[in-house]
């Protein structure tokens, strides 16, 4: 017997780089919704391929034909459609997202010089810590566009609001939709006026003090989960944060995210990836949203990005010194 089959069009590729829980889980959530091929790159040996290979060994129970590469050399990810950058130091408890800074930039410096050099037509998406000071620097070691560079973390710090809006309210979580502004840290913007169950602002169903209480924990996400593991940190949620980019963009969706975005005057702020809503499509940041806000989260949000501009300065600081 002879058949034939009539191959498909090349799939999208998406290059993360990164193996530890957050890249790993990430490529897992991508091969597995069927979205695009996955090269998943660390330096630890054997670790990239382990992974890989039993990710596509789980292919006949997954049901997918995307195909997962492991490997440590950079010029097997040639030709990605989008990179995901998720290498360097995780939080350990007591450590803030900031202590992270030294260690961090030298990592992204180095890993985006590299990966857009074998991908230079890609979209950069960005999840290590600290995400908006990272994404800066990524920005600039990669020449890039700034359309074609964004951080995830906006979408995480929505999505935590949103669990605790509908476990507060005992809601499907499908019905909660959440905004949240700033910088990835204690400084924040959520918006209650902007965060609705079934189109009904949160506002009119949550007393004052109950929201703030939900805006402390949201703020506090990423250390309460710190603190309960003690070795490690969050990773499933960051993981379906950066899918949902990826989605965004590979299929051009255009869907409105909050994202760190580069900045061009937009809300008083220039020169300075911040979270903000964003519309992400094929080409990346297509659009930066601008909502009208009370002159309590206009000056909140100045407070976030003063923040986020300082740590911006030590880190270019910090790599000066090590040149």
């Amino acid at each position: 017997m002879t058949f034939t089959c009539i191959s498909e069009p090349q799939a999208s590729q998406v290059a993360i780089i990164g193996a530890g829980n957050v890249g790993s889980t990430l490529g897992q959530r991508i091969v597995e919704k069927n979205i695009a091929d996955v090269i998943l790159l660390d330096i630890e040996a054997g670790r990239p391929q382990g992974l890989a290979l039993d990710l596509m060994e789980a292919r006949g129970v997954e049901g997918h034909d995307r195909v997962i590469m492991g490997t440590a050399d950079y010029a097997d990810t040639q030709g990605s459609d989008i990179i995901v950058i998720t290498a360097g130091l995780s939080r350990k408890p007591g450590m803030s997202r900031d202590d992270l800074l030294k260690v961090n930039a030298q990592i992204i410096t180095n890993v985006t010089h590299q990966a857009i050099a074998q991908s230079p037509d890609a979209i950069l998406i960005v999840v290590t810590n600290p995400l908006d000071v990272m994404t800066y620097l990524a920005w600039q070691a990669s020449g890039l566009p700034p359309e074609r560079v964004v951080g995830m973390a906006g979408v995480l710090d929505a999505a935590r609001f949103e669990t605790f809006i509908a476990l507060e309210l005992k809601v499907s979580i499908s019905n909660v939709h959440a905004m949240v502004l700033g910088g990835h840290g204690d400084l924040m913007v959520p918006l209650p006026q902007y965060s609705s169950v079934s189109g009904i602002p949160i506002t009119q169903l949550i007393d004052a003090a109950t929201i703030q209480r939900l805006i402390q924990r949201t703020r506090n996400g990423g250390a309460e989960i710190v603190s309960l593991m003690q070795a490690g940190s969050a990773y499933f949620a960051p993981a379906s944060s950066a899918c949902l980019m990826v989605e965004s963009i590979l299929l051009n969706r255009s869907r409105i995210l909050p994202a760190a975005a580069y900045l061009q005057g937009q809300y008083h702020l220039s020169d300075i990836f911040l979270g903000v809503p964003t519309c992400l499509g094929r080409q990346g940041v297509t659009q930066v949203l601008e909502l009208d806000l009370t002159a309590e989260d206009f000056q909140a949000l100045q407070t976030s990005a003063e923040a986020v501009r300082q740590h911006i300065t030590i880190a270019q600081d910090l790599l000066k010194s090590t040149v």
